[in-house]
């Protein structure tokens, strides 16, 4: 059968990637077309356009992009129509997924989406557009099949997908990866900014803010796969700080301790057992704007799964070196941390087990032939 995948971020690629492979256990003579990036690219298949090419940030910068945008999505309805898929699969990526959604729906179109939009915490109103255009649901945090039941539509929870990425992770050998990378033996400090420029610039100055007061630890930013190594050089100035592109989850593994912009790198910090600062800076207009449509107690995926404070959120004008110290320096201590890692444990079995994937694949596979 033809798959067509529609991904739009790094985490899309990664779970879209996932997904593919476990789409050619239940069907080998799979055929793919996709918007992604490189780790769908090395499953297979056909890629349309490259994530890279349409990361827009927030509302003010979607605002600007607008045209752009709007091209995007008139090139997609175009490629799919000669493409004339089996399953049109949407991953995440709301904004671009639900007009595709909405459009493909009445012309016959089977429509799966994989990791449900955020309905649950803004814009509850999409619900009736999701219900009118989407086939199959296929959500990944536990406490969302009971909003959507609120409104009568059936989703499938499949559990969450970073529990069997982690899983699949190679183990590297320490001594070797400080080596290749010339870090030494201090304890490390993961720095993960964010996969985006706009976002990326905000939070390394406060980050990096640290270095000075903290010189018996070393600080490993985390490039991420949508930015070119030399986008960083400008941040990599200060002794005690080192960039090592594309290789997050080995930095983690290594890492005694965290500093994580808000988005799925909280809960991928988390399910590696690192303790951890929540931070998050946004343009101020699209800030003051989300302020007002967002209704939710927390930020981050780990204290929104467990409902309670896991880990501290550090959120615009709270996000400043003095603050960040004061966190930074408590997650240091042994008692909270020893706390914060029976949450950690605690997390994960709430997220489903192994095999969300496999059963996402199985589900989709059988309900389109």
């Amino acid at each position: 059968m033809k798959y067509y995948l529609i991904a739009g971020e790094a985490s899309g690629d990664l779970h879209g990637a996932n997904l593919m492979k476990s789409i050619l256990k239940e069907d080998p003579d799979a055929e793919f077309r996709f918007w992604g990036g490189d780790l769908m690219q090395s499953v297979g298949g056909t890629m349309v356009l490259h994530y890279k090419e349409r990361a827009f940030m927030g509302f003010f910068e979607v605002i600007l992009n607008l045209f752009k945008i709007l091209g995007f999505i008139k090139e997609c309805k175009k490629d799919i129509e000669q493409y004339n898929p089996d399953a049109l699969i949407l991953i995440d990526n709301s904004g671009f997924n639900l007009r595709i959604a909405k459009w493909a729906k009445p012309k016959g179109y089977i429509t799966h989406y994989y990791i449900s939009p955020q309905v649950w915490a803004s814009r509850a109103g999409r619900v009736k557009t999701i219900k009118a255009n989407v086939d199959h649901m296929y959500v990944i945090l536990p406490f969302v099949p009971d909003f959507y039941k609120k409104y009568n539509y059936e989703v499938n929870f499949v559990g969450h997908p970073l529990i069997d990425a982690i899983a699949d992770h190679h183990q590297i050998m320490p001594d070797v990866f400080k080596k290749q990378f010339q870090l030494d033996e201090r304890p490390i400090i993961a720095i993960l900014p964010g996969s985006r420029k706009q976002e990326i610039k905000k939070m390394l100055e406060v980050m990096l803010s640290l270095v000075d007061d903290f010189p018996s630890y070393q600080f490993v930013i985390a490039g991420a796969p949508s930015q070119e190594e030399k986008f960083y050089e400008p941040f990599i100035k200060k002794e005690g700080v080192h960039l090592i592109m594309n290789r997050t989850y080995d930095i983690l593994s290594l890492s005694n301790v965290a500093l994580v912009t808000s988005g799925t790198a909280t809960l991928e910090t988390a399910l590696f057992k690192v303790p951890q600062v929540v931070c998050y800076k946004g343009n101020t207009i699209s800030y003051h704007i989300a302020k007002r449509i967002i209704n939710l107690e927390y930020i981050s995926l780990v204290n929104l799964i467990m409902d309670k404070p896991v880990v501290t959120e550090l959120i615009q004008d709270d996000f400043n070196t003095k603050r960040l110290k004061e966190e930074f320096t408590k997650i240091l201590d042994d008692y909270n941390r020893a706390v914060m890692f029976l949450d950690y444990y605690d997390l994960e079995k709430k997220l489903g087990g192994k095999g969300a994937s496999d059963k996402t694949a199985n589900l989709i596979v059988e309900t389109t032939k």
